[in-house]
């Protein structure tokens, strides 16, 4: 079996499953985790692409890409163990969006990382495209749940995590929500079952940025206490401000220590991060920046 090593790559993906077991164990190649300053400068390379892409194509959902930056870096860069030459690689651990319309940061995370050509990234949302408004998981290379209608990302990921138990297998689940997802009743259905099962390779992530298509979560529907809601639920939770990357890494170590239940990290976040003018903005949740906006922002982000 692979190690538990950040970041994880087999170094032979063509050899037979015996020869690649035993090459994961003896000599894979490992990836240097990044210091957190270099992880600044990648999660800050993401926000570029997410204003460029949703620029070229005049649509998509800008706010709530910006708020989770921090969060897909710290997995991408320093913690998943995954293979972007062999997206299937059995022992990899999978990353779900259960925000689905935060598609262009996965895509970009995905780019930066060797999935696909950075450049197809300007294709968003085009005929013929891989990179969907949502993700599909058909279409393009990395990415493990089809996305759109809210609220189902937790249960597909509890899923996944008990297929892990029954197939012997060391994987670990990570599932990125909306906190005006949480709105959903399938989210606190799935929070008892992933509990009451013990899911305990399993770790739910809420972008905590307070605002949703309709305006700011207290005034739609106001789920505080929210941490306290998923420690009712039995899940060790942990909060932490989602634009620190050395607490996000800290809080994901923390919970691979977690025996016998799911953890939840609560992370703190501002829609919008990034770009002045679209941080706390609810206009931006589905807006794409103009090419002026879009000019603006970049240099924001330089």
């Amino acid at each position: 079996m692979p190690s538990k090593k950040r970041r994880t790559i087999r170094a032979n993906p063509s050899a037979s499953a015996a020869k690649a077991r035993a090459e994961a164990t003896s000599s894979q190649a490992i990836a240097k985790p990044l210091t957190v300053e270099a992880l600044k400068e990648r999660a800050k390379k993401l926000r570029r692409h997410i204003i460029a892409m949703t620029a070229r194509a005049g649509s998509g959902h800008p706010g709530g890409s910006l708020s989770s930056a921090e969060i897909i870096t710290a997995l991408y860069f320093n913690f998943l163990r995954h293979d972007p030459r062999d997206p299937r690689w059995p022992d990899r651990d999978r990353f779900v969006l259960s925000k689905g319309h935060a598609a262009p940061l996965l895509y970009a995370a995905l780019a930066e990382t060797g999935y696909f050509p950075v450049e197809e990234l300007l294709t968003l949302r085009k005929l013929d495209s891989r990179m969907q408004g949502h993700t599909d998981m058909t279409t393009t290379p990395g990415v493990e749940m089809s996305a759109g209608s809210l609220g189902q990302g937790l249960s597909f990921s509890i899923g996944i995590a008990l297929a892990a138990r029954l197939d012997r297998r060391d994987y670990r689940v990570y599932v990125l929500l909306g906190d005006g997802e949480c709105d959903e009743g399938q989210v606190w259905e799935a929070a008892m079952a992933a509990s009451h099962y013990k899911v305990d390779n399993l770790v739910a992530i809420v972008d905590r940025n307070q605002q949703q298509i309709d305006g700011w979560t207290y005034d739609v529907m106001d789920t505080e206490p929210l941490a306290e809601k998923w420690r009712s639920f039995g899940w060790h939770t942990i909060e932490v401000d989602g634009h620190e990357l050395a607490q996000i890494l800290a809080a994901l170590d923390e919970a691979k220590q977690v025996k016998g239940r799911p953890t939840a990290i609560i992370a703190h976040t501002t829609k919008g991060k990034g770009v002045s003018f679209m941080e706390n903005n609810p206009e931006f949740h589905g807006r794409a920046p103009t090419p002026e906006e879009a000019e603006r922002a970049l240099k924001e982000l330089e």
